[in-house]
């Protein structure tokens, strides 16, 4: 595996040497915070164009929960528009800890593109270290990105959520126990999950963790390689940040796309409130 981050220093050095060479995405998102295009406008990364997670990296919400899976030609389509090309490098940023990034990150490795990462620190990070900042809209020359989906960056439908080694739950812990539920209609866990809220895998200063704390953070919870592994949050979006810190461990994991809002739209499926695991 290639890791799913880059560096500021190193992506500075490559905008520096080779600014064309690269694809720039602004995925900035909070559920409840900033509008995105505001921010975007107020200021970005040199290059950057922005992307609506809303419209752009997931469907109307409905059965597959709040944030379903695009679908696949609309999302090439897209990325086209937003001059994502097969044979250059992606990198992904946000403002929200990468939990927004991620979902692009995830969605475009889905798709079969070779060559995404996310920029640790985001936004944050980048200014912090000097990094330049402009404004105003991107109108990007169209790309000829070409969907090809990769079994390796596996979508788990519910009816296999509970058949595999380890389901991993991505959220807060009191929202994993069932104590709060501050957005959707129904509380608790999907039965067997363990948490690793999404909040462990960085440090304070808001960077991932090393490979080798990431690796033990996750085998506590027997996410470990070679094992069956999946990931769910409450929509689908921040479980990729979970995705991503263990692919930095080197566990390769499946993403769970309808997640706990998906899981509970049928009144059959089981629910668990408990301590963490």
């Amino acid at each position: 595996m290639t890791s799913p981050l880059i560096s500021t220093a190193e992506l500075q050095d490559r905008l520096g040497d080779r600014p064309g060479d690269l694809s720039l995405l602004d995925v900035r998102y909070r559920l409840g915070g900033p509008s995105g295009p505001e921010e975007y406008a107020a200021g970005h990364l040199p290059g950057a164009v922005y992307v609506d997670l809303d419209t752009v990296l997931a469907s109307p919400a409905g059965s597959g929960g709040r944030h379903p899976l695009p679908d696949p030609d609309a999302f090439e389509a897209a990325m086209r528009g937003l001059g994502v090309r097969d044979d250059r490098p992606v990198v992904v940023y946000d403002d929200w800890s990468a939990h927004a990034a991620g979902r692009a990150w995830w969605l475009l490795r889905f798709h079969g593109h070779p060559d995404v990462r996310v920029l640790d620190g985001g936004l944050a990070a980048w200014v912090a270290r000097g990094g330049e900042v402009e404004t105003g809209p991107v109108s990007p020359v169209p790309g000829d990105f070409t969907r090809s989906e990769q079994p390796a960056m596996a979508a788990v439908a519910a009816d296999a959520v509970l058949g595999v080694d380890v389901l991993v739950d991505a959220r807060a812990a009191e929202r994993y126990r069932g104590e709060v539920e501050p957005i959707d209609p129904v509380a608790g866990h999907i039965p067997g999950a363990v948490n690793v809220p999404t909040s462990r895998n960085l440090t304070e200063d808001g960077l991932f963790r090393s490979p080798e704390e990431l690796r033990a953070l996750y085998a506590e919870v027997g996410a470990v390689p070679g094992a069956d592994v999946a990931a769910y949050c409450g929509s689908g979006v921040t479980a990729a940040h979970d995705l991503m810190a263990m692919e930095v461990a080197g566990v390769r994991a499946a993403l769970y796309p309808g997640s706990w809002s998906g899981w509970i739209t049928d009144p059959t499926r089981p629910v668990e409130r408990s301590a963490s695991r």
